[in-house]
């Protein structure tokens, strides 16, 4: 039976309530959780973006699933922070923590003031961060001074297995880049034909342990209410022609994505009012390869997604998985 977890979104609501939503994912029927690590929503209308470090301690303890976290250690978290991090949540969980480490985004790292490198810079500096992190949860003494700089570094509190560190691709050129150092593969939902790409890549490349897939949908009575609610909190989805991973600000995020078409809109969201409908396109996007699959309903309102997702969707997508 596939793994089916839900998404937290820190984008989307205050911390102290994504935390009761986690407890009511647990409580609906998902399998685990997951959620992503930024300083700043991706549009205005979101309006928030809690320190995940803090919330995942807290959703650990609230809850007894899995809880995932993608984060980008390299500019804003030096590596040997990002694996002290890591380190107390899984010698405090043992077994229910898990990282999906990726090379950032200039929206969440550009407040440190340093230049926001290309991408093959990114990815060498996230190696070496991956190494580092590795090295000292392990429990050795690290010094270099490459593409980044550590000093004499050591993480004395650790877990007795390190948890598993998953690589975050949206490219399949990405995705066979990261088969040589991960613990498995996370991504989010794009066409089939560009899914199908990105898991053959790193599959092909070597890529061991699970596929993680990320999905957003908006599952609503009415068309026109999904896509309402895609069009007010996930819109920066529809934004082409840009390098998402380049923008700064969600007030620029905004501006591009200007006022969408309904098309548009569905390119960033799979757009429902039919819980067996919707869960036949997500079981479509399951069996290119996925070994897990978390939902992120976009709305705002968690408490009705949660109330159809354990009534309506869970039921009908593991009757198909």
């Amino acid at each position: 039976m596939a793994f089916i977890g839900y998404h937290a979104s820190h984008e989307q609501l205050p911390p102290s309530e994504l935390r009761e939503t986690v407890v009511l994912a647990e409580r609906a029927g998902f399998d685990g959780a997951m959620c992503s690590d930024h300083l700043a929503p991706w549009g205005v209308a979101q309006g928030q973006s809690g320190y995940a470090w803090s919330w995942l301690g807290a959703a650990l303890a609230s809850t007894s699933f899995s809880i995932g976290v993608v984060t980008a250690p390299g500019q804003r978290y030096h590596p040997a922070i990002s694996a002290q991090a890591i380190g107390t949540l899984e010698e405090m969980f043992p077994g229910r923590f898990w990282a999906a480490l990726g090379s950032g985004e200039a929206m969440n790292e550009h407040v440190t003031g340093d230049p926001w490198p290309p991408k093959p810079e990114r990815n060498a500096r996230l190696q070496a961060s991956v190494e580092t992190i590795r090295d000292l949860l392990a429990g050795r003494e690290v010094t270099r001074d490459d593409e980044i700089r550590v000093h004499r570094a050591r993480v004395w509190s650790r877990p007795e297995t390190p948890p598993p560190l998953l690589g975050a691709a949206v490219t399949a050129e990405t995705a066979a880049w990261l088969a040589g150092w991960a613990d498995g593969l996370a991504t989010v939902n794009q066409s089939p034909d560009a899914l199908a790409r990105v898991i053959a890549a790193y599959r092909g490349a070597g890529g061991r342990g699970p596929a993680v897939l990320q999905v957003h949908i908006s599952l609503e009575d009415t068309e026109d209410a999904a896509l309402a609610v895609v069009r007010d909190q996930w819109r920066q989805s529809a934004v082409q022609g840009v390098s998402p991973w380049d923008v700064e600000q969600p007030e620029d995020f905004d501006a591009l994505a200007g006022n969408p078409s309904d098309d548009a809109l569905r390119t960033g969201a799979l757009v429902s009012t039919d819980a067996e409908e919707l869960a036949g396109r997500i079981a479509g996007l399951v069996r290119l390869g996925f070994d897990r699959v978390y939902l992120h309903g976009i709305s705002t309102d968690q408490r009705a997604f949660l109330d159809r997702a354990e009534h309506q969707l869970l039921p009908a997508l593991r009757g198909l998985l």
